[in-house]
């Protein structure tokens, strides 16, 4: 799978291959700079690939070298992780970093964009979902489509930041890796913090209204409509595991889901 382009771009193995459900990665060197090596099948990574290389270099790792279905990219060496740190007691700090590197991203430019997939094609799994189990979905579905009906603040999308998407890139700072190359409400882009399932503390009582103030003030957002997308934003990820199958990972979506909505029926 790799040969190709490590002959192509003269690269150097510098690691063992990872893989993950929607990409091959392998870490290289490229002109003695530490790389990785991505290919992936799946059109949004591709699109995000493309859109690497558009932020060049601006909130995003940097792009050696890209084609169709593989990038070539700058490789975080830091040895901090916005995770460890928000589960380890300093959650506001790690979100303040995201909020920072997501505002870069969003910063307009004036080249070209590549093509980019619109959030209204991006939310069809969850319409498709809330037929099926109907009632948290059915509601946060209704909400996705009143957001998607009158858009507000369009801006080139990461779509999905979270804390593992957000890397130390040592004296380049915190840069975003893995975009799926969206379009669309800019408040879209943080709803992810509040529903990442890999931090353990995303329905723990008060963290999503803390945090709610906190990227609220942080990004600009007026916070019923901040709300709105995480309601919305978590009953897509729980209509994607559902989907597969994964009843038991679709609880963690749902729960931060059943949160933003009673905060809502507060308002």
């Amino acid at each position: 799978m790799f040969e190709s382009h490590i002959k192509r771009w003269r690269l150097t193995i510098d690691g063992e291959p990872i893989i993950t459900h929607s990409s091959h990665l392998l870490p290289v060197l490229w002109d003695g700079r530490p790389a990785m090596l991505k290919i992936s099948k799946d059109w949004a990574e591709r699109a995000g690939g493309a859109l690497m290389q558009w932020w060049d270099g601006i909130g995003a790792a940097r792009v050696y070298a890209h084609d169709g279905e593989a990038v070539l990219l700058e490789r975080a060496m830091g040895h901090r992780s916005l995770l460890p740190m928000a589960i380890d007691g300093a959650d506001d700090a790690a979100t303040r970093i995201i909020c920072s590197t997501v505002a870069k991203l969003h910063t307009p430019r004036e080249k070209p964009r590549p093509e980019l997939i619109a959030l209204t094609r991006w939310f069809r799994d969850l319409a498709s979902a809330a037929e099926v189990h109907g009632h948290i979905l059915g509601q946060c579905n209704l909400i996705a489509r009143t957001l998607l009906s009158d858009p507000r603040d369009p801006v080139v999308l990461h779509g999905d930041i979270h804390h593992s998407n957000i890397l130390d890139f040592e004296r380049h700072g915190w840069l975003a890796i893995d975009p799926k190359g969206l379009i669309g409400e800019r408040g879209f882009d943080y709803a992810n913090i509040f529903a990442n399932e890999d931090l353990p503390t995303i329905s723990a009582p008060g963290r999503l209204q803390r945090q709610l103030r906190l990227v609220a003030s942080e990004a600009g957002l007026e916070p019923k409509r901040l709300l709105q997308w995480i309601a919305a934003y978590s009953g897509l990820s729980a209509a994607w595991f559902l989907s597969d199958g994964s009843t038991a990972l679709a609880e963690s979506p749902l729960a931060v889901a059943r949160i933003a909505l009673a905060e809502l029926q507060r308002d």
